[in-house]
């Protein structure tokens, strides 16, 4: 992420399950197992909900420089399929 500009050294992660009674616009998924691996939210907290698959890349196996461009590519390919997103599901709304 840092190749990308972005900064998680103090970023820590978290387990969706603190966040299941929260109320959402919209839950994104993302794992190709997440539809049936990830908790679900509670009905009626969640205005909408998309799932958007992606390959795993911790799954994936190889040399270091071959699992390093799967981590690359996926995350290349959620940058652009949340912008896309973005773009045809929320900017023009956001008017």
């Amino acid at each position: 992420m840092k190749e990308a500009g972005i900064d998680l050294s103090y970023n820590v992660p978290q387990n969706v399950v603190q966040f299941l009674s929260h109320s959402f616009d919209l839950v994104i998924t993302v794992c190709d197992q997440a539809r049936e691996t990830c908790p679900v939210f509670f009905s009626g907290k969640v205005l909408k909900r998309l799932h958007i698959g992606f390959e795993d890349p911790a799954a994936v196996s190889g040399t270091e420089e071959e699992i390093l461009a799967v981590f690359r590519k996926v995350r290349d390919e959620i940058k652009s399929a949340f912008y896309n997103y973005y773009l045809k599901s929320i900017k023009d709304s956001d008017h």
